[in-house]
């Protein structure tokens, strides 16, 4: 999924077509100022073994998943962003282990895109967004 799929959500009954500015608008502006911090930590998840398959958590709200390295607060924006792992995810359950092969098909290449898990009150998703160059 991209992350221009979850910027327009609609209503599933089609009568939510109010505009309503989605959240998903700041995170997108936000993603951009990330953007080289967020491969920083990618590339340094992925060369120290760590994993690779680095998942980033993008949040509003206080959240248990992966560890902090952008604050909203201290860095004056919309979102905060926790660096985390496929393997944490599938120890706390958020991707079951019959289905890992599954995400790690859908993964895209690392080099070039950040994967996103996405908090929003209406619930969560991953995304995947380009690097800026």
């Amino acid at each position: 999924m991209e992350i221009k799929d979850l910027l327009n959500p609609e209503g599933s009954d089609g009568e939510n077509k109010k505009e309503k500015v989605s959240p998903l608008k700041s995170l997108e502006s936000d993603l951009k100022f990330y953007s080289e911090s967020i491969k920083e930590v990618a590339t340094e998840i992925m060369l120290e073994g760590i994993s690779e398959y680095p998942i980033f958590v993008a949040h509003q709200h206080e959240v248990k998943l992966g560890e902090p390295i952008l604050d909203r607060i201290e860095l004056n924006t919309e979102w905060s962003i926790h660096a985390s792992t496929i393997e944490e995810f599938s120890e706390k359950g958020i991707i079951q282990e019959n289905k890992k092969d599954r995400f790690i098909a859908q993964y895209k290449d690392p080099q070039h895109f950040m994967c996103l898990f996405v908090i929003v009150p209406e619930g969560a998703n991953f995304v995947f967004y380009p690097y800026q160059e």
